[in-house]
Protein backbone atom coordinates (compact mmCIF):
# COMPACT_ATOMS: atom_id res chain seq x y z
CA UNK A 1 0.00 0.00 0.00
CA UNK A 2 1.39 3.43 -0.94
CA UNK A 3 1.96 6.22 1.57
CA UNK A 4 -0.85 8.19 -0.07
CA UNK A 5 -3.31 5.32 0.34
CA UNK A 6 -2.29 4.83 3.96
CA UNK A 7 -2.89 8.51 4.71
CA UNK A 8 -6.28 8.73 3.04
CA UNK A 9 -7.61 5.26 3.92
CA UNK A 10 -9.99 4.68 1.03
CA UNK A 11 -9.57 7.67 -1.29
CA UNK A 12 -6.53 8.84 -3.21
CA UNK A 13 -5.65 12.52 -3.15
CA UNK A 14 -6.94 12.79 -6.72
CA UNK A 15 -10.31 11.37 -5.68
CA UNK A 16 -10.43 13.65 -2.63
CA UNK A 17 -9.73 16.77 -4.72
CA UNK A 18 -12.45 15.88 -7.22
CA UNK A 19 -14.91 15.01 -4.46
CA UNK A 20 -14.23 18.35 -2.75
CA UNK A 21 -14.96 20.26 -5.98
CA UNK A 22 -18.08 18.21 -6.72
CA UNK A 23 -19.47 18.83 -3.25
CA UNK A 24 -18.75 22.56 -3.46
CA UNK A 25 -20.20 22.72 -6.97
CA UNK A 26 -23.41 21.07 -5.81
CA UNK A 27 -23.80 23.53 -2.92
CA UNK A 28 -22.57 21.20 -0.15
CA UNK A 29 -19.80 23.57 0.84
CA UNK A 30 -19.72 22.87 4.59
CA UNK A 31 -19.73 19.13 4.01
CA UNK A 32 -16.77 19.53 1.64
CA UNK A 33 -14.88 21.58 4.22
CA UNK A 34 -15.62 19.15 7.06
CA UNK A 35 -14.41 16.17 5.02
CA UNK A 36 -11.36 17.57 3.30
CA UNK A 37 -10.03 20.87 4.68
CA UNK A 38 -7.30 20.92 7.35
CA UNK A 39 -7.55 23.22 10.37
CA UNK A 40 -4.46 25.14 9.22
CA UNK A 41 -5.76 25.53 5.64
CA UNK A 42 -4.77 28.54 3.58
CA UNK A 43 -5.65 29.60 0.04
CA UNK A 44 -4.35 32.02 -2.56
CA UNK A 45 -7.54 33.43 -4.14
CA UNK A 46 -6.76 37.17 -4.36
CA UNK A 47 -10.39 38.23 -3.79
CA UNK A 48 -10.71 36.90 -0.23
CA UNK A 49 -8.70 36.71 2.97
CA UNK A 50 -6.39 33.69 2.99
CA UNK A 51 -8.17 31.60 5.62
CA UNK A 52 -10.66 28.73 5.33
CA UNK A 53 -13.67 30.63 6.63
CA UNK A 54 -13.49 33.51 4.15
CA UNK A 55 -13.31 31.17 1.16
CA UNK A 56 -15.99 28.86 2.55
CA UNK A 57 -18.41 31.78 3.03
CA UNK A 58 -17.70 33.02 -0.51
CA UNK A 59 -18.34 29.52 -1.88
CA UNK A 60 -21.62 29.31 0.04
CA UNK A 61 -22.71 32.70 -1.30
CA UNK A 62 -21.83 31.61 -4.84
CA UNK A 63 -23.81 28.37 -4.39
CA UNK A 64 -26.85 30.36 -3.24
CA UNK A 65 -26.59 32.77 -6.18
CA UNK A 66 -25.96 29.98 -8.71
CA UNK A 67 -28.05 26.94 -7.72
CA UNK A 68 -27.76 25.38 -11.20
CA UNK A 69 -23.96 25.43 -11.36
CA UNK A 70 -22.33 22.68 -13.39
CA UNK A 71 -18.82 21.35 -12.87
CA UNK A 72 -17.24 18.94 -15.34
CA UNK A 73 -13.77 17.67 -14.45
CA UNK A 74 -11.64 17.34 -17.57
CA UNK A 75 -8.25 16.30 -16.23
CA UNK A 76 -6.62 15.44 -12.90
CA UNK A 77 -2.86 15.30 -12.39
CA UNK A 78 -1.03 14.30 -9.22
CA UNK A 79 2.57 14.67 -8.19
CA UNK A 80 3.26 13.46 -4.66
CA UNK A 81 0.96 15.47 -2.36
CA UNK A 82 -0.05 18.02 -5.00
CA UNK A 83 -3.13 17.53 -7.19
CA UNK A 84 -4.18 19.73 -10.11
CA UNK A 85 -7.76 19.58 -11.38
CA UNK A 86 -8.75 21.15 -14.71
CA UNK A 87 -12.51 21.73 -14.96
CA UNK A 88 -15.25 23.36 -16.99
CA UNK A 89 -17.51 25.34 -14.66
CA UNK A 90 -20.80 26.90 -15.73
CA UNK A 91 -22.89 29.06 -13.40
CA UNK A 92 -26.04 27.85 -15.22
CA UNK A 93 -26.77 25.59 -18.22
CA UNK A 94 -26.86 28.53 -20.70
CA UNK A 95 -23.51 29.95 -19.52
CA UNK A 96 -20.39 29.33 -21.64
CA UNK A 97 -18.51 29.11 -18.37
CA UNK A 98 -14.88 29.11 -17.32
CA UNK A 99 -11.89 26.88 -17.67
CA UNK A 100 -10.76 26.51 -14.08
CA UNK A 101 -7.59 25.07 -12.58
CA UNK A 102 -7.47 24.17 -8.88
CA UNK A 103 -4.17 23.16 -7.32
CA UNK A 104 -4.46 21.31 -4.01
CA UNK A 105 -1.63 20.59 -1.57
CA UNK A 106 -2.41 17.74 0.82
CA UNK A 107 -0.83 16.88 4.13
CA UNK A 108 -1.87 13.99 6.36
CA UNK A 109 -4.96 13.32 4.25
CA UNK A 110 -6.34 16.89 4.28
CA UNK A 111 -6.09 19.91 2.01
CA UNK A 112 -3.70 22.39 3.59
CA UNK A 113 -3.30 24.79 0.66
CA UNK A 114 -5.31 25.71 -2.45
CA UNK A 115 -4.72 27.83 -5.54
CA UNK A 116 -7.29 28.53 -8.26
CA UNK A 117 -6.96 30.18 -11.66
CA UNK A 118 -9.76 30.72 -14.17
CA UNK A 119 -10.30 31.89 -17.71
CA UNK A 120 -13.65 32.79 -19.25
CA UNK A 121 -14.56 30.79 -22.33
CA UNK A 122 -14.93 33.25 -25.21
CA UNK A 123 -18.04 33.18 -27.36
CA UNK A 124 -16.05 33.26 -30.60
CA UNK A 125 -12.61 31.73 -30.49
CA UNK A 126 -10.41 31.19 -33.54
CA UNK A 127 -8.95 28.05 -31.92
CA UNK A 128 -10.55 25.00 -33.53
CA UNK A 129 -9.37 22.78 -30.64
CA UNK A 130 -11.46 24.49 -27.98
CA UNK A 131 -10.40 24.90 -24.37
CA UNK A 132 -10.98 21.28 -23.43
Amino acid sequence: MSTEQQLTSTFTYKEMAVSFLQLVGSGKVREAYEKYIATDFKHHNPYFRGNAESLMLAMEEDATQNPYKELAVKQVIQENETVTVYSHVKQNPADLGFALVHIFRFQNGKVVELWDVGQAIPENSPNENGMF
